[in-house]
C-alpha cells in the first residue's frame, strides 16, 4: 500500500498543483490531507475544491476551523488573524458546512493521522519538544497505531519512541515495527524549515519506508496573488524564505 500525506496547503494553488502532479507520478493507492487547506494564501476556495475533487480522506486543521468560526483567532498573530478574517469571506456556506464535517484524527491499518498532536488534537498544539512527542506517542498507541503522520508545524521531521526519544530530519525514514514513529509531513503551501520547496510525505507499507518529498513550484505566482488580494506582504515574502 502506498500512501501520500499532504497538508498545510494554506491557499497556495501553485504549490498544490505541483505536489498533486508529483503524487500522480508516484501512483499512490491512498491520499490523505492533514488539514489547513486554507489560511495565509490567496486561493482558499480553489484549493479546497481541488482537495475535494480528489475524494480523499481529510482531517481538520486549525486554520480550517478558524475559517468557520470553530476556533478562536485571538491567539493568532496579526498576519494570521488578518488572513483568517479575509478567508472567511472567500468561502461559501456549502464549503464551510463541509469543513465542519471533518474529523480531527483518522486511523488506518498502517498508521494514524492528526493535524497538530494525537493528545488533545482539538487544541492544535505543536510537537516541538521531547515532552510533546511523549504525550502524543501515548495517545497514538491508544489509537492502535505505531506510526503517525502530522502537519501543523510546517517542518518535516520524524520522532522515534526510543529511550530517550530521538528525532531525524532525514528525507528517508525506515519504519521499525518495534518502535513507534511520528512523522511531520511538512507543508505544501508554506514550508518553514528554510527550504522553500513544497513538502509532502509518502509511506510504502511493503518496503516499510517513509519518504519526505520536496517539490519546486512557481513561488512568484503564488506571492503575487497574495499581494493582489491585499493580504499582508509578509505572507508573500516568507514563501521565498521557507520560514
Amino acid at each position: 500500500m502506498r500512501y501520500a500525506f499532504l497538508g498545510d496547503i494554506h491557499g497556495n494553488t501553485e504549490a498544490l498543483d505541483a505536489v498533486l502532479a508529483a503524487i500522480r507520478d508516484e501512483k499512490v493507492d491512498k491520499i490523505v490531507c492533514l488539514g489547513d487547506i486554507v489560511g495565509y494564501g490567496a486561493e482558499p476556495a480553489k484549493c479546497l475544491e481541488m482537495i475535494r475533487a480528489l475524494n480523499c480522506d481529510v482531517i481538520a486543521g486549525n486554520h480550517d476551523w478558524a475559517a468557520v468560526g470553530k476556533v478562536s483567532i485571538e491567539c493568532f498573530n496579526a498576519y494570521a488573524k488578518a488572513a483568517a478574517i479575509w478567508t472567511r469571506d472567500q468561502l461559501n456556506d456549502e464549503q464551510k458546512s463541509w469543513i465542519l464535517t471533518l474529523p480531527l484524527t483518522l486511523t488506518y491499518a498502517d498508521c494514524a493521522v492528526a493535524h497538530g498532536t494525537f493528545h488533545q488534537p482539538e487544541a492544535f498544539n505543536y510537537i516541538q519538544t521531547v515532552f510533546d512527542a511523549q504525550q502524543s506517542f501515548e495517545s497514538l498507541k491508544k489509537l492502535g497505531a505505531r506510526l503517525g503522520f502530522l502537519g501543523h508545524s510546517h517542518v518535516p521531521v520524524g520522532f522515534f519512541d526510543t529511550d530517550p526519544i530521538t528525532y531525524t530530519l532525514d528525507g528517508e525514514i525506515p519504519v521499525d515495527e518495534e518502535i513507534s514513529i511520528m512523522v511531520n509531513a511538512g507543508s505544501v503551501g508554506q514550508p518553514r524549515d528554510e527550504n522553500n520547496k513544497a513538502s509532502f510525505a509518502m509511506l510504502d507499507s511493503e518496503t516499510k519506508t517513509v519518504s519526505i518529498k520536496r517539490i519546486e513550484y512557481d513561488i512568484d505566482a503564488a506571492a503575487n496573488k497574495i499581494r493582489e488580494v491585499g493580504l499582508p506582504e509578509i505572507l508573500a515574502a516568507r514563501l521565498y524564505q521557507g520560514k
